[in-house]
């Protein structure tokens, strides 16, 4: 009975030995052991700098903030950085690739503009007519308007539904196309230079450059969004939209079933302007421009559609328009648009710009 008793401990504690060594190796096995977390990747930020030696910045080498290292992002939603080449700071910035409708230069909705002088005036053109928004000695851009006029109104809802350009001896041209249904995955831009149709591979910074490098442009989203840059001229930010069911009900525009009005969003900016320079907009880049549009005052409205008006989308023939490219321009009488750089916050018409 003692042995039997003697027998019995030897057993547990044997079995208690092998259950303590499984338990250890089990532990040991288990043990995390403690790696460093790689270091995070900086992003390669881009070094810009600029060509024209009119910029205050010529041939500086700026570096892009860190907050947007890359001038074509991958994803078409980042902020891209931005070098002003005419802007006296010489520093690059993070900025949207898309127009910014409440910013200087824009040109939306029905139309609204916003004017160089970073005041907010509308224009009511007509349906199926072309005007002038820009009319230099080497830079001309008409608008064509599109539009309806419900029963009981006395003019019409109009919308830019097309850019023509010229600058030097050639032309572009960007038209919104005509579509029953919106489809945002469907590409509604048509564009041409020199009277030849262009079509530019659908897809995020896709692009296409003129043989003589003398307008270059870029997708900014897989459809429907391009920036156009004309070296030293101007640079021009465009979607197309349709109208909304929305804004029609809220403005009562009536828009039929079978036409979303594609219409262009648009934001210009400038390079050595005039100052004799016309237009709808052109007009507001001129020192010498007093603004009849009064900040503050509800949908303020600026006619000229008799002076501004153009008998096609590439005609320059108003009568302000002061397009001549086999004119020299004095360097001298250049402006260099600070307007560029106007700040502005607000929206509708409650925006205050500053310099």
């Amino acid at each position: 009975m003692k042995m039997l008793g003697v027998k019995t401990l030897f057993v547990i504690l044997l079995l208690h030995a092998m259950l303590a060594s499984l338990v250890t190796e089990a532990a040991s096995g288990n043990k995390v052991k403690r790696v460093k977390p790689p270091k995070p990747v900086k992003p390669v930020q881009e070094i810009l700098t600029c060509k024209s030696r009119k910029s205050k910045c010529f041939k500086k080498r700026i570096t892009c903030p860190i907050e947007c290292p890359k001038v074509k992002p991958k994803n078409p939603k980042d902020k891209a950085c931005f070098l002003d080449c005419y802007s006296p700071k010489c520093e690059a910035v993070c900025k949207s690739r898309k127009p910014n409708c409440n910013g200087p230069g824009a040109a939306c909705y029905d139309p609204r503009f916003i004017g160089g002088d970073g005041i907010v005036f509308y224009f009511h053109g007509r349906s199926n007519e072309h005007f002038s928004l820009i009319s230099d000695s080497n830079l001309q851009i008409n608008a064509r308007f599109i539009g309806l006029r419900p029963e009981g109104r006395t003019r019409d809802y109009t919308w830019i539904q097309a850019l023509g350009l010229k600058f030097g001896h050639h032309d572009f041209t960007l038209e919104a196309t005509r579509t029953e249904k919106w489809d945002d995955n469907v590409d509604h831009l048509k564009l041409s230079h020199d009277g030849m149709e262009l079509i530019i591979p659908e897809g995020d910074s896709s692009d296409w450059n003129s043989t003589n490098g003398d307008i270059q442009v870029e997708r900014t989203s897989t459809t429907n969004s391009v920036t156009i840059t004309i070296p030293n001229l101007a640079e021009i930010f465009v979607n197309v939209i349709p109208v909304s069911e929305e804004d029609s009900k809220i403005h009562n525009y009536q828009i039929p079933l079978n036409d979303s009005f594609a219409h262009l969003e648009v934001q210009f900016r400038f390079f050595g302007l005039s100052s004799n320079v016309e237009g709808i907009l052109g007009r507001t880049y001129r020192p010498d421009f007093e603004n009849p549009a009064k900040p503050g005052v509800a949908m303020p409205v600026i006619g000229g559609d008799d002076k501004y008006k153009t008998s096609s989308l590439l005609a320059t023939d108003c009568a302000l328009c002061v397009f001549s490219p086999d004119n020299i321009k004095d360097e001298d009488d250049s402006l260099m648009m600070e307007y560029g750089m106007l700040e502005c916050r607000g929206g509708g018409d409650g925006i205050a710009c500053k310099k």
